[in-house]
């Protein structure tokens, strides 16, 4: 497979790559204006072990872990972890972040009918929907906080929030330079969601964790996840400081649902 064909995508209107980024400050312009509970990781794939192995204090796991479950140590624990194919519980792990190869058995896999598919056409309808980094290219992968800079920069940044949390940080995403962003949903399997999406296309992409990641990665019930390509977060920091100015902040206090919402309106809508 040419590797031209499983680079990691940027989108065709992403915003320019800066020369260098201030991991510490945009993690606390998060923190500040979103109160977000867990650490923004970021996520990023090697094309050797032992490139992901020169990461500075890179954990490996001794025993197999769903995929989930490493992310889940960077952003509870604030490891920085380190793994390849052989690490990981199964293709399913493997395939979205291109570390297994999807054609021509994965797409097809049945292994879910029976249990999340009434059929094994519904299996296999679901596999195929699924956004997947090519494979071919990379053999390992590492996840880090963000605010350690161990992977400068990461392809991706994941970062846990509420939807009320959520939504702030898109319309900070669409402040400048507005543009519709768009989402998809597998169900099980959302990891193809985020950071799979994410991955393929180079765009923020929003999921509702699934049952796994719940189970296995330790996500909570009122959680989203955004993967997110690192060069919008600079835009996003100025997004999130320009609605704060505006007095559009988290938490989103109630006005009431009995109460006039005419002199609000006025403040929040009108010029």
């Amino acid at each position: 497979m040419p590797t031209e064909t499983v680079a990691i995508g940027v989108a065709a209107d992403a915003p320019p790559e800066p020369e260098s980024y201030d991991w510490a400050a945009l993690v606390a312009g998060l923190s500040r204006y979103l109160r977000i509970k867990t650490t923004p990781i970021g996520m990023k794939l090697f094309e050797t072990v032992a490139e992901m192995e020169a990461v500075t204090r890179i954990r490996r796991p001794d025993r197999k872990h769903a995929l989930d479950q490493i992310v889940a140590q960077a952003r509870w624990l604030n490891r920085t972890v380190g793994v390849t194919m052989d690490d990981l519980a199964g293709p399913q792990c493997g395939a979205p972040v291109g570390l297994y190869p999807q054609e021509p058995d994965w797409r097809r896999s049945t292994n879910m009918s029976g249990v999340w598919f009434a059929t094994d056409g519904d299996a296999i309808a679901h596999q195929q929907a699924m956004d997947c980094l090519p494979s071919g290219r990379y053999t390992a992968l590492a996840v880090s906080p963000l605010a350690t800079g161990r992977l400068d920069p990461p392809d991706i940044a994941l970062v846990y929030a509420t939807p009320g949390q959520m939504i702030i940080l898109i319309n900070a995403l669409q402040f400048r330079g507005y543009k519709k962003l768009e989402f998809s949903c597998v169900g099980e399997s959302a990891c193809a969601d985020s950071w799979g999406r994410a991955l393929r296309t180079g765009e923020p992409s929003v999921s509702i964790p699934c049952f796994a990641e719940r189970r296995f990665g330790g996500v909570q019930d009122d959680e989203l996840l955004m993967a997110i390509p690192p060069r919008y977060l600079p835009k996003a920091f100025e997004g999130l400081a320009a609605l704060d100015r505006n007095g559009l902040r988290y938490p989103i206090a109630s006005l009431g649902i009995e109460t006039d919402p005419a002199e609000s309106l006025a403040r929040s809508y009108a010029r």
